[in-house]
């Protein structure tokens, strides 16, 4: 009989680590090139990941938008057709409108801020929250970037006046359909894919994007003249599909979460890096980078606007927003 009972106990202990063991490929979404700063931020995450499980987990990536725009992948992560995605939170606002706070213009004043900002852990617990309190289906881990958003087209936007009538390709947030014709341009939505062949038959004469999405798409063969606004910074975040959480133990959740925070501490400072190297490769190529744009018109406009949309869009917003603000 005792036999039997250890028979038994070593045929459960056997059991157990054959389960903990068990290897999972995730699938893991984005629209950039795995050049990009989001190709960066998912290879961190994939690697921490397999060395936290000893290699029982692991990522198979689908850059470039092959598996969807932004809102579609956003769509099969709630559903759990996609297990991972890297989003803007631009684009995230389709699932919870709370998160365009973080498309505001002119809240995040360069480089040295965005990434205080985006690596800061009442901002991340805080975006976490507003993404609980509405999305069903997925789970936010933790925040990226990928620069500051300037606007290229054929000609450049010196000042306020520049803009006006121009046709202007802008993500589909509230944010960006209050500010933009605030400031007298007309807005365009369109997934990022169709934004090369929109600029090359006159669809839309501007756009907007950082350095690194604009060389690495090529956009400067359609748009050769990027002026230097940082109206905008480029931010994203990192959902796991509820599916796939719901399935996973104590310890395997800690294991993505641990990824997800290891990549935080260094993606959004390694996107501005790539910003840098960008810049310099279009300047040796010849485009044109127009510094010394006036923003003061562009700020007189929508600094009465950032407090009045974080009110409108909701409480969580009116939060970050003063998280933002309030690191210096």
């Amino acid at each position: 009989m005792k036999n039997f009972k250890w028979i038994a106990f070593a045929a459960a202990l056997v059991v157990s680590s054959s389960a903990s063991a068990q290897k999972r490929e995730f699938s893991f979404a984005y629209d950039q090139p795995r050049t990009s700063a989001y190709g960066y931020g998912a290879d961190f995450f994939g690697k921490k990941l397999q060395e936290l499980s000893k290699g029982n987990f692991s990522t198979n990536q689908y850059p470039g938008a092959q598996l969807g725009s932004e809102a579609q992948t956003l769509q099969k992560v709630q559903t759990g057709d996609i297990d991972f995605v890297l989003v803007s939170t631009a684009n995230s606002s389709t699932i919870q409108p709370e998160s365009g706070v973080f498309s505001l213009h002119f809240i995040f004043r360069g480089p040295e801020h965005a990434v205080k900002v985006l690596t800061d852990a009442k901002v991340i617990s805080a975006m976490r929250e507003m993404y609980a309190s509405k999305v069903k289906g997925a789970h936010m881990l933790t925040l990226g970037s990928q620069g500051l958003r300037n606007l290229y087209c054929k000609k450049e936007i010196k000042n306020l006046a520049a803009i006006k009538n121009v046709k202007v390709r802008v993500q589909a947030t509230v944010t960006e359909d209050t500010l933009f014709p605030a400031y007298g341009a007309q807005i365009v939505h369109m997934p990022f894919g169709e934004v090369y062949t929109s600029l090359q038959t006159g669809v839309v004469e501007c756009a907007e994007n950082g350095y690194t999405v604009y060389l690495l798409n090529k956009h400067y063969e359609v748009a050769p003249v990027m002026s230097v606004t940082e109206h905008e910074a480029n931010n994203s975040v990192l959902f796991v599909s509820d599916k796939v959480w719901a399935s996973l133990s104590a310890e395997q959740k800690k294991w993505l979460q641990t990824a997800a925070d290891e990549m935080n501490k260094v993606q959004p400072a390694k996107a501005f890096e790539m910003e840098r190297e960008s810049r310099a490769k279009l300047e040796k190529m010849g485009v044109k980078i127009v510094t010394g744009v006036d923003k003061s018109g562009f700020e007189k406009v929508s600094a009465p606007i950032q407090d009045k949309l974080a009110k409108e869009l909701g409480p969580h917003a009116v939060r970050i927003l003063g998280l933002v603000r309030s690191i210096k």
